[in-house]
């Protein structure tokens, strides 16, 4: 069914600008006949062919974006509800009073707690027209629904999976309580969505608001991509996503909204649960919310169906023959809807419908009670029914429904439309009695007052209908499974033999990484779940050559031939394209690697995704996505490229990168890797493939990979577990007798400084270099964490020492350099016994050549050698005179005043 617009009633209300009423008169005439007579459709045709003309003629109109303040689908267009309605409605009760008594509960016996009462109060019939009537179970045909649930809602998700026998009392009852449910056999629900903590229930994330929106447009649109690939069967799959007004003010909110349409995603709906209000007031109070919402969606080019009055006004809509109602509602501002919503129904009489004599006219065989039981569309399960039906069947645009709520609906004065209402978290025995009254619920004053639970019996009308419904629909919601078949990693000698015998020769590990990846799409059964994925820079990192390979996505193939048809690497768009460019969209990309990474429990399809791009806009920019995407228990890979502060000379500050392996560390189920060689990342890689292609573990890696091209090193078979564990030795001191010994520990982009200050130590200096390359700090750091807090359990088992104190036993200095901020090899100097001194890149970047970069945050060989004759002269095993010739390896440094970074 498609949304419709209103028949055009009569009307005989004049303009005062309409300089022709007669004539005006006419054109709407003919236009209604046309309407009838050929349908909306033709309608349609009509408008757009006269808004064409008018452009032609240089008649520039003023209509706003947005229709009027009503209901998009009118009655006479309203489908018969499909359901018991009163079964539905004493249910949804349930639910909503087992959601409030949770969160009461919960904060009745530890008030620290938190919660939320009246988000799922205001989106209880959204909801349940979904779980009801649309939402696909995953034994559905063609496979399970995503759900992007409001996050704030989480309590009513809870309270409906405990009528369906899914969650136990002792369940809701430890809400908010993840640790301490364990002792009371209990399972603790978790504050939000949650996959990581709820891995059987939860599939999505959404805790962190504005991320869900983007998150599901490039769900959808990667169902399209596996279909377009012949990866898997999406056509019957629907992503719904139901979120907040005030979240849409999120940038992350509206990123995709262009990209749903111009790729005609019509297997995506947007339900805004619009009850108008934030977290500290309306949304928009001087404005209205729905109106800028529609003019944004509209504009995006969306199909946009608002449901904003419930079905006890439609009596009034019919009799309002001069529109007096929308031409009030109009001039009605969000935060006067607030108040109205707030107060009881002589209040609305008098300061709404009384305030124009043809309103009041038109309620005045209505009590106050009656006016105070009008409710708003988002309420209303037949409303909202028409709704997603329309949504369900438009095709050729994703679309939005604008559902009109209360925030805090059905808790009166305790809540309902209150600016406090969203911290509410109590509510006193007077208004839980009267939350029950307004709701029916079969409650005695006893066991209101204790918080009690409502279940009906396992034989009940309700619980046999509730699990009619979700049966009819494929099963209970939301669920989430992680069965997926392994798929076989080659020895990695088949796709990189290059890199683990480079035979000295020169490149970066960005082109190493581009030449695995391009060996790794052409192995048999795992080359077609590679998801190769760029933000507009493909030929910075010399991709361009998958243009050709495997080609570029595009639902509408290649309609034009490309500027650079006739070169090697030219530009090719195709239905069946395996590359992802995304264009200039980090959080896009990021967003669309996430869905590659889940599609193992999504769709069942194990894909492998790489997102490669600047290492400086991926955790910076979008950590909060990446966070997302772990809680998500993504599985794929993170290429940070054009890594480290100074390898990006010109570029200057906003795209140097110190941070990102430090900010990498504290994601739980993040792998960070800074690998210096082609072999180290190849050794990577595949340990990385086996892991989650495999092993099939919930684990994702980032790997930092640079530009500059040096002389790579082959990687003995036995060092690899050592790579693997995060560090392995390059070079081992002679250990000469009377001969100092220095540790130096090198990575990633300094790892050629690291190499040059080996040799001045050795040859200028005499001092003897055990040197070591760090493919992973924060590996070591995990490792020696575990392995010391074994120690301290058990401090008679005789714990083997860590692989970093193993690494690095003994007094000699390590001196640890890296093109990251110095916290990054702080992370192993509380388990190394030796002297530690760390030297890195804090501070703003900023543009000129590597050498003069490197000197100026003091990375280069010189400074390198400079800490570490200072370390031996320390232990008294330099003399002066080599401290002072080391100064003097760059002029004037010992009285060089403090640098900017260190300040």
């Amino acid at each position: 069914m498609k949304a419709e617009i209103f028949q055009p009633p009569a009307t005989d209300a004049i303009d005062p600008a309409d300089a022709d009423p007669a004539e005006t008169l006419e054109w709407r005439d003919a236009f209604e006949a046309a309407v009838r007579a050929g349908g909306a459709e033709r309608g349609r045709y009509l408008l757009e062919q006269l808004e064409a003309q008018a452009r032609d003629l240089g008649v520039r109109s003023r209509a706003l974006p947005y229709s009027a303040y009503r209901n998009t689908i009118d009655l006479n267009h309203q489908p018969p509800y499909p359901g018991d309605l009163a079964m539905e409605e004493r249910i949804s009760a349930m639910i909503r009073w087992n959601a409030m008594a949770m969160v009461v509960r919960a904060n009745h016996a530890y008030g620290e707690l938190g919660g939320h009462i009246a988000s799922f109060a205001s989106a209880a019939e959204i909801f349940e027209t979904g779980f009801n009537h649309f939402f696909q179970g995953p034994q559905a045909p063609g496979g399970a629904d995503l759900v992007y649930f409001q996050p704030h809602s989480a309590p009513g998700v809870y309270a409906r999976a405990f009528l369906e026998g899914r969650l136990a009392e002792q369940d809701l009852a430890s809400y908010r309580q993840e640790i301490g449910a364990a002792q009371v056999g209990a399972r603790g629900l978790s504050s939000y969505p949650h996959p990581w903590l709820m891995a059987d229930f939860w599939q999505v994330p959404t805790g962190s608001m504005g991320l869900g929106p983007i998150s599901a447009v490039y769900q959808a649109r990667f169902m399209r991509y596996l279909q377009g690939r012949g990866m898997a069967e999406t056509e019957q799959k629907h992503v719904w996503g139901v979120f907040g007004d005030g979240e849409m003010d999120e940038p992350e909110s509206i990123a995709g909204l262009t990209l749903a349409a111009r790729e005609r995603l019509d297997n995506l709906t947007f339900i805004v649960n619009c009850n108008l209000q934030r977290l500290d007031g309306p949304v928009r109070g001087n404005g209205q919310i729905i109106q800028e919402l529609e003019a944004l969606f509209n504009g995006a080019g969306w199909n946009v169906i608002k449901v904003l009055w419930g079905s006890d006004w439609d009596g009034l809509f019919a009799r309002d023959h001069h529109h007096r109602l929308l031409r009030r509602f109009a001039a009605t501002v969000d935060g006067t809807y607030q108040t109205l919503g707030a107060n009881d129904g002589a209040y609305n009489l008098a300061n709404f419908f009384q305030q124009d004599p043809e309103l009041a006219s038109l309620v005045s065989h209505m009590s106050d009670k009656e006016i105070d039981s009008l409710r708003r569309g988002g309420h209303d399960l037949r409303k909202l029914h028409a709704a997603f039906a329309a949504a369900k069947a438009h095709k050729g645009a994703p679309t939005v429904i604008l559902a009109k709520t209360k925030k805090g609906f059905g808790m009166g004065g305790a809540g309902e439309s209150r600016m406090t209402a969203h911290q509410a978290k109590k509510l006193d025995v007077e208004a839980l009695r009267a939350y029950r009254d307004r709701f029916s619920l079969p409650l005695s004053d006893e066991q209101v007052a204790d918080l009690a639970f409502v279940r009906p019996a396992e034989d009940s009308a309700e619980l046999r209908y509730l699990r009619a419904q979700r049966e009819r629909l494929g099963g209970f919601m939301p669920q989430r499974t992680d069965v997926a078949p392994p798929v076989a990693v080659p020895a990695v000698a088949d796709w990189a033999g290059f890199a683990l015998h480079p035979e000295d020769k020169s490149m970066s590990t960005t082109m190493a990484f581009v030449r695995c990846l391009s060996n790794l799409l052409r192995v048999p059964d795992l080359g077609k779940r590679v998801v190769p994925i760029v933000a507009d820079e493909a030929r910075t990192f010399g991709m361009a050559s998958l243009f050709r390979q495997v080609g570029i996505y595009s639902p509408d193939g290649q309609k034009y031939e490309p500027e650079d048809a006739s070169s090697m690497l030219s530009y090719r768009e195709a239905v069946d394209g395996q590359l992802l460019e995304e264009g200039i969209t980090e959080a896009g990309a990021l967003a669309s690697w996430t869905a590659a990474a889940t599609a193992y429990s999504v769709h069942g399809q194990p894909m492998l995704p790489f997102y490669i791009y600047y290492s400086m806009f991926g955790f910076q920019r979008v950590g909060d996505l990446i966070w997302a995407a772990a809680d998500q228990r993504a599985r794929g890979f993170l290429i940070g490229a054009t890594a480290g502060r100074t390898t990006l000379a010109g570029e200057g500050l906003q795209h140097q990168d110190g941070t990102s392996q430090l900010v990498a560390a504290t994601v739980p189920n993040c792998r960070a890797w800074d690998p210096s060689f082609a072999g180290e990342l190849a050794i990577i890689l595949d340990y990385g493939m086996r892991r989650m292609m495999t092993e099939q573990i919930d684990e994702f890696h980032y790997i930092t990979v640079g530009n500059a091209n040096y002389p790579q090193r082959a990687i003995a078979a036995e060092a690899h577990a050592d790579v693997l564990a995060g560090m392995h030795r390059l070079q081992q001191s002679e250990g000469e007798a009377g001969r100092p010994v220095v540790r130096l520990l090198g990575s990633g982009a300094i790892m050629t400084e690291v190499l040059a200050a080996a040799q001045m130590l050795d040859k200028d200096f005499g001092v003897a270099v055990d040197l070591f390359s760090v493919t992973s700090y924060s590996e070591l750091s995990r490792s020696a964490r575990q392995v010391q807090r074994a120690q301290r359990l058990n401090p008679d088992a005789g714990i083997e020492p860590s692989h970093v104190a193993r690494c690095l036993a003994g007094s000699a200095p390590v001196v640890a350099a890296t093109d990251y901020v110095r916290a990054v090899p702080q992370q192993i100097a509380e388990y190394v016994d030796a002297p530690f001194y760390s030297m890195g890149t804090d501070g703003f970047g900023r543009s000129d050549t590597r050498a003069r970069l490197r000197d100026f945050f003091e990375v280069d060989a010189a400074a390198i050698v400079q800490t570490a004759i200072w370390a031996l002269f320390k232990q008294e095993k330099a003399s002066r005179a080599d401290l002072n010739k080391a100064l003097d390896l760059t002029p004037g440094a010992d009285g060089r005043s403090i640098p900017p970074w260190l300040t």
